[in-house]
């Protein structure tokens, strides 16, 4: 699909992580959100963080190659009861970014509160009501899994809701 027109976007979303990245893209087309594609990078423990980043980094590319986001939308860090995993998951963050700076692909950065009320009108959500709210949204089957991705995808209806105000 060619989004060349000004009312027409494609929308990459990412929910950051070291272990498990969420992704998702959605198209905007004429003020109507289109679901396109969902899933997740998965790490293995057992590997040298480097590696870990490396291949973060190289499948975020594959995709910004692949869907062609003209921007993108990332959940911005919030750790309030596991600190300890701060620091990888803000490399996985870094790595994401400088993929998508790579491209000149503008960058939106929402905290894990403004995604759930911009899906589901509420910052308390629960994982369980973004999920279903996302499949309600983008007029899904099922609720999208995990829930790495449907944060992703959350991220993406952010930027869109974003850009409509």
């Amino acid at each position: 699909m060619d989004l060349t027109l000004d009312n027409n976007r494609r929308v990459l979303g990412i929910d950051p992580g070291l272990a498990s990245t969420g992704w998702g893209v959605l198209d905007d087309i004429d003020g109507k959100i289109k679901y396109v594609d969902h899933g997740t990078i998965i790490t293995k423990a057992d590997q040298p963080r480097a590696d870990r980043l490396f291949f973060i980094l190289n499948c975020i590319r594959s995709i910004i190659e692949k869907y062609k986001p003209t921007e993108a939308g990332i959940e911005i860090l919030f750790f309030g009861k596991n600190v300890t995993s701060a620091i990888p998951v803000a490399e996985s963050r870094g790595v994401i970014s400088a993929a998508i700076a790579e491209k000149a692909i503008p960058l939106y950065e929402f905290t894990p509160n403004a995604i759930k009320q911009s899906v589901c009108g509420s910052a308390s959500a629960d994982k369980k009501q973004v999920q279903e709210m996302v499949r309600i949204i983008l007029g899904l089957e099922k609720a999208p899994k995990p829930d790495h991705a449907a944060d992703a995808l959350g991220a993406a209806i952010c930027a869109i809701n974003l850009k409509m105000i």
